[in-house]
């Protein structure tokens, strides 16, 4: 429990946040707690750096009550003083700790740890967590151990690395001494700013929790994502695989926006895995001091998907070996980075000659114009397409594979697109002529074939997972596809899969992955964001494509991305070809545009972050494949630059210090003056490109 707020089990996934303002500055925080609350936050965290501002903590619980909000869940955010967190016991419902600082001072040194060392380091930090694992334990309190990737002891880093490893090492430290002391109000942490890291670490320590026998709920949250689309994709990515997996009991979306713009987000991925009835029911009981229902009794409750066959490694990154296919200029698996694709018909300028102003062909690194691409690497174009001449000595080439049904192909001449579509359903034996065909002809014309399946199955969830309906014909259509074409001796193949939820499109890429790699096949595959009401708001698109492929791209999975749009929809042909581009990017799978680590601001913050991050977006946004951090504090600040390029973080009130990976190279920078310096510092070190003009 987390004051009257349940976590874990049977209860309803948790959303919560974090306030913004000086914990000294009572009204301010109150006022931002119950505009927090007002939203949909169940919890609010808020930053505790000293022992006077936990207990401030009393006066801020004493006036959300004196306003009518009785029953809102307080949680200390400690890092670096456990007489802080000493404190904030006595009037927060949580203490949340980070095991990188809570008992070690930030060093960066370089240290051989014999056993006998290591093991007085770990009594040395029982010693300074065991006041504070009674003092809970007495007051009826919560504790989160937090991990943070950016802020890991140098215990830990020199033994483990910079790793998923090391962040589960780090909390384990601290659990296995709450056990000895039979503390067992713990939530854990694996937080992040890059979220395969993010979703390996909360993997890890699952399992490791369950080969001991230790059963505790998990805070999931991306950390430092950034904002705007880029800090909601990126969220999604890391929050919605994990929810997929099982795993999440909390989670928080950190944007570098107002608190309280996290929460619809929030509240979006968690009401995808929590029945709606369930919260509504909880707080009808609650208002009426009755019991709350347990998870049996919500409507809409799934049963357990059945196990499937995974060849994935959930711990580390790997993509399989696929043969690398050319579609016109555009490369296909291998070695490359995904591509984008794209139907032609939203991009009726591209039939008509040389496109204006329709994007540029992708760099992987340096400039390009403002915003990110929307075009993508090739487009698809429906049956019957005439497709104009030439294509390839256009200023832009115009990569094309034409959709064909059975023996309907174009002429040999200079309309020829770069490849063929070929839907396929079920029986196969009614499409094995038409699909032999179209491979003969691909064969001699040296050009790819793409077969696309679409998976016919019920559109409930509760349906889905149930044992009855877990069935994935489309994934047994492509691998007689894959065989047909391995016995003709075709290797220009890629395969995809087109579902219309989330979970079925995670369940059934990852089997057919699984399928192919048990097979020995190398085809590429094509990743498919399922398609949603077109009326739903963009938030809606982002989340839905980022969850959904974005969970395939971070294990791996997925040589081409593509993203469905519809004209008399919200979301356009062109954003559709840019959200495909950034969830790419936010997945760490191809760099279209410079990268942001921002942390989402709290009470310790030195500058305006939402202001700062827009301007020094605004000035090297242009910047391809370059990672900048901008971070308002020391607390994850140091971590984090290590796996930026280039840093700007707070070191005093009105100054800024400069960084190029975790090397301070500028200290006490006036602000006014920081984003030309960074700027300066990025010329200086070769990464600066002038961006290109902007056309009319």
């Amino acid at each position: 429990m987390v004051g009257d707020v349940g976590v874990g089990g049977d209860n309803p996934i948790r959303v919560q946040s974090m306030t913004t303002t000086d914990t000294l500055d009572t009204a301010g925080t109150v006022a931002e707690a119950i505009r927090l609350v007002e939203t949909g936050c169940e919890i609010v965290r808020i930053t505790t750096p000293t022992a006077k501002d936990a207990e401030n903590l009393k006066n801020i619980r004493a006036e959300l009550e004196r306003q009518g909000y009785l029953h809102v869940p307080l949680v200390a955010d400690i890092h670096f003083n456990p007489n802080a967190a000493m404190e904030a016991a006595k009037w927060a419902d949580k203490v949340r700790i980070n095991p990188g600082n809570f008992a070690d001072a930030k060093k960066f040194a370089i240290l051989e740890y014999t056993y006998d060392e290591y093991q007085r380091e770990l009594e040395r930090i029982e010693q300074k967590f065991k006041p504070l694992l009674l003092r809970c334990k007495e007051l009826g309190r919560s504790i989160r151990i937090g991990t943070n990737h950016g802020s890991l002891s140098d215990r830990i880093m020199n033994y483990y690395g910079d790793t998923p490893e090391g962040m589960v090492e780090s909390a384990m430290e601290f659990a296995l001494i709450a056990e000895k002391y039979g503390f067992k109000d713990l939530i854990f942490s694996m937080k992040a700013s890059n979220p395969k890291v993010m979703i390996q670490a909360y993997r890890l320590l699952a399992a490791r929790l369950d080969a001991l026998g230790m059963n505790y709920p998990f805070h999931l949250g991306v950390t430092e994502a950034g904002n705007g689309e880029d800090g909601r994709i990126k969220s999604a990515i890391g929050i919605g695989s994990l929810l997929e997996d099982g795993i999440g009991d909390t989670i928080r979306v950190s944007l570098t926006e107002d608190p309280e713009h996290e929460i619809p987000v929030a509240l979006r991925l968690a009401r995808r895995y929590t029945p709606v009835e369930a919260r509504l029911l909880e707080k009808a009981a609650i208002a009426d001091a009755t019991p709350v229902p347990v998870a049996t009794e919500w409507p809409e409750v799934a049963a357990d998907a059945p196990v499937l066959p995974d060849a994935r490694q959930p711990y580390h990154f790997s993509k399989p070996e696929t043969f690398t296919i050319q579609i016109g200029t555009s490369h296909v698996g291998g070695e490359n980075v995904p591509q984008v694709s794209a139907d032609l018909a939203g991009f009726p300028a591209e039939m008509a000659g040389t496109p204006k102003g329709a994007g540029r062909s992708l760099p992987v690194l340096g400039a390009k114009p403002k915003g990110a691409p929307t075009r993508p690497d090739f487009f698809e174009a429906k049956v019957g397409t005439i497709l104009p001449e030439n294509r390839a000595a256009r200023s832009e080439p115009l990569n094309v594979l034409l959709n064909v049904e059975g023996g309907n192909l174009p002429a040999t001449d200079g309309s020829q697109p770069d490849g063929f579509i070929v839907n396929i359903s079920t029986p196969f034996a009614d499409y094995s002529e038409g699909l032999t065909q179209v491979l003969d002809h691909a064969t001699e014309a040296g050009l790819a074939v793409l077969v696309r399946a679409n998976a016919p199955f019920a559109d409930d969830r509760a349906e889905l997972d149930a044992a009855a309906h877990h069935s994935y014909p489309a994934v047994d259509l492509l691998m007689e596809a894959a065989r047909l074409a391995v016995e003709k001796g075709f290797e220009k193949l890629v395969l995809a899969l087109s579902a219309r939820t989330v979970a079925y499109t995670l369940r059934s890429n990852r089997l057919l992955a699984t399928r192919l790699h048990e097979a020995g096949y190398k085809f590429p595959v094509q990743v498919i964001a399922p398609e949603i009401d077109p009326s739903a708001d963009l938030d809606e698109h982002f989340i839905n494509a980022a969850v959904a492929t974005g969970a395939l791209l971070t294990d791996g999975i997925g040589t081409v991305l593509k993203i469905a749009n519809h004209d008399r929809g919200n979301l356009k042909a062109a954003p559709a070809v840019q959200l495909a581009y950034n969830i790419l990017q936010a997945a760490g799978a191809r760099s279209s545009k410079a990268e942001f680590i921002a942390c989402p601001s709290c009470g310790r913050t030195l500058f305006n972050l939402q202001e700062t991050t827009e301007r020094i977006k605004a000035r090297t946004g242009h910047l391809v494949g370059v990672k900048i951090a901008v971070m308002g504090c020391i607390v994850n600040g140091l971590g984090e630059l290590a796996d930026a390029d280039f840093g700007y973080m707070g070191g005093a009130p009105g100054k800024v210090n400069l960084f190029v990976g975790k090397e301070c190279l500028e200290k006490g920078v006036p602000t006014e003056q920081a984003v030309d310096r960074l700027v300066d510092l990025i010329k200086s070190h070769g990464r600066w490109i002038e961006p290109e003009a902007e056309e009319n």
